[in-house]
């Protein structure tokens, strides 16, 4: 069934088809016919930023923008679910076309642009719920925000979403908002992460409640760079750090005619990118700050490279998209083997 579905899709617009995607399930949820669409992994826990996770495989942030259908996609059977990239006023991202499929490849290209329909919007939609697992809410600044000012944005999203997360994710690395990535230098990443652990702080202290700080960085850094930001990282006493965001690179997809729109590069070519990336960290690391790895992951020889190379938790999207719901259960039941192979 799941193979119908995706050529039905595929025939479609990519970003129609994503559309139509996420409300035939939401749909399906509505009904209680989830189960028909993927089986849910049986447990395997495991516990990360001093939370237990139901398992280790996670939705990365960018398929539920606005927070529209996070019940739906739990029941497919996520450890955890990261909404977003969310920015204080809402945008409507990059003039379409913006999203390419390379079919052959198993990778897309985006220039989305953090289309999303703001705070408040998210903030609605978190406080109805149902979901009681592990939220992560992934936060940017509005394209018109100058990026000396790119930390009042993130501030705001943290003063108004705070209540809803297990963790806030910073979003610094998405190649589709002109001078992001600047963010990921050194004197303009540390302004930022202070002001956020000061607000984090006051919350806490008037709240009793502690939120992770995540950071998602770029697959396009050299190694001194990812070594630089690994110590900022440290320095900072940051939660976690997820790797990687999309590539601007088009390694494996250069020869495709497609490959020539501008945009942030996912799929099985980033596999590579990205783990190389995780290696580099988790030598500055040394398991000091967990690393979440992102990129590629479309089956569970890609899962344990990322893991073997030093995540603790792994998000999917583009996989999820090539290789339909049932890729959740399948990498879930890979850990579950590796551990009795071990």
């Amino acid at each position: 069934m799941n193979k119908t579905l995706k050529k039905l899709l595929f025939l479609l617009d990519p970003e129609q088809a994503h559309d139509v995607a996420l409300h035939s399930l939401n749909l399906a949820y509505r009904l209680r016919l989830t189960t028909l669409i993927a089986k849910t992994a049986a447990p395997y826990p495991c516990t990360v930023m001093g939370m237990t996770f139901p398992n280790s495989i996670g939705l990365a942030a960018g398929l539920d923008k606005n927070a529209d259908y996070v019940d739906a996609l739990a029941s497919l059977g996520f450890g955890f679910i990261e909404v977003g990239t969310v920015t204080p006023q809402p945008q409507a991202g990059n003039p379409r076309p913006r999203l390419f499929r390379l079919a052959k490849q198993e990778a897309i290209i985006n220039r989305m642009g953090f289309n999303n329909k703001g705070v408040a919007h998210v903030a609605q939609q978190l406080a109805r719920v149902r979901y009681r697992g592990i939220l992560g809410i992934n936060i940017g600044k509005n394209k018109d925000t100058p990026l000396e000012r790119a930390v009042d944005d993130y501030l705001f999203c943290f003063q108004q979403l705070w209540p809803y997360a297990s963790y806030i994710t910073i979003n610094i690395s998405s190649p589709n908002t002109a001078g992001l990535r600047n963010l990921q230098q050194s004197e303009l990443l540390r302004e930022l992460l202070i002001t956020l652990k000061n607000a984090r702080q006051a919350v806490y202290e008037q709240q009793q409640k502690y939120v992770p700080l995540v950071v998602k960085i770029s697959p396009d850094m050299t190694e001194e760079e990812a070594h630089g930001l690994a110590a900022i990282l440290l320095e900072q006493h940051i939660d976690g750090v997820i790797a990687t965001n999309t590539t601007t690179t088009r390694e494996g997809v250069a020869e495709e005619q497609i490959a020539q729109e501008s945009g942030g590069l996912s799929g099985k070519p980033l596999q590579a990118r990205s783990t190389r990336t995780i290696q580099w960290l988790a030598g500055q690391l040394q398991g000091r700050i967990p690393i979440i790895g992102c990129g590629g992951i479309i089956d569970a020889a890609s899962a344990k490279e990322k893991r073997d190379a030093g995540a603790s938790l792994l998000q999917i999207y583009t996989g999820l998209i090539y290789r339909g719901p049932g890729l959740v259960r399948e990498l879930v039941d890979s850990l579950v083997d590796s551990s009795v192979a071990v």
